[in-house]
């Protein structure tokens, strides 16, 4: 059950008060689990990972300045041996590859937490994947038709840094700000925000902010 001498250290990112909570007092029943970080988005999860010893991130999904995929990506670069398990109230196909595809090693539904969680939890410092029970069915079939049609994995419509950019100006951010989150100057953000628009076929923030509504990067 160990993934090594003492407890498994977990970081906690969600940015629910209540939900972080009910969580930690699910984690902190076992005795081979101990929660010692929490973050209340995407941004300051990667930091606290990176100046605490943690083995495990859980992350939620839609959270501020960084969603936990964003979240999951940036810590799969910067620390690799850090396992990471998705939370989410989302149960969704696309999330689902994803996430696995943004380093996680499990797919945990909220609704079902205080029955899954603790084995996801174990299970991803035993480098093994976890995916919800009911989920395999629907993965498998759905693999199966895109195979029967000729389709591959469904393509991401904008980059990982446009999606970025994208998540803060529709949460209200400026250039210059979202510069400042993501150590770049805000002309480079000027023309990401530009490129999105075309790519997109959008005029203004208000239509980016539906779309990222849509694709599950901030909450409605």
């Amino acid at each position: 059950m160990m993934s090594g001498p003492g407890p498994i250290r977990v970081l906690l990112a969600d940015d629910h008060t209540l939900v972080r909570r009910g969580v930690r007092l699910i984690l902190e029943g076992e005795p081979d689990i101990t929660v010692v970080a929490e973050a209340g988005d995407g941004a300051e999860a990667v930091e606290l990972a990176r100046a605490q010893e943690v083995d495990l991130a859980v992350l939620d999904i839609a959270m501020p300045r960084m969603t936990g995929l964003q979240a999951a990506r940036e810590l799969s670069r910067r620390l690799p041996n850090l396992h990471l398990l998705v939370l989410t109230m989302y149960d969704n196909e696309q999330y689902f590859f994803e996430a696995l595809k943004a380093g996680a090693s499990g797919y945990v539904l909220k609704s079902v937490a205080d029955r899954d969680l603790v084995e996801a939890c174990r299970a991803a410092v035993r480098d093994q994947p976890f995916i919800y029970p009911g989920a395999e069915r629907a993965l498998v079939r759905s693999y199966l038709e895109r195979l029967h049609r000729g389709d591959g994995l469904p393509e991401r419509a904008i980059t990982e840094r446009e999606e970025e950019i994208l998540k803060l100006v529709a949460e209200g951010h400026t250039s210059k700000e979202i510069g400042e989150l993501l150590f770049i100057s805000a002309k480079t953000v000027e023309r990401h925000r530009a490129n999105l628009l075309q790519k997109l076929g959008m005029r203004d923030r208000l239509e980016l902010t539906r779309y990222a509504i849509r694709a599950g990067l901030i909450d409605p």
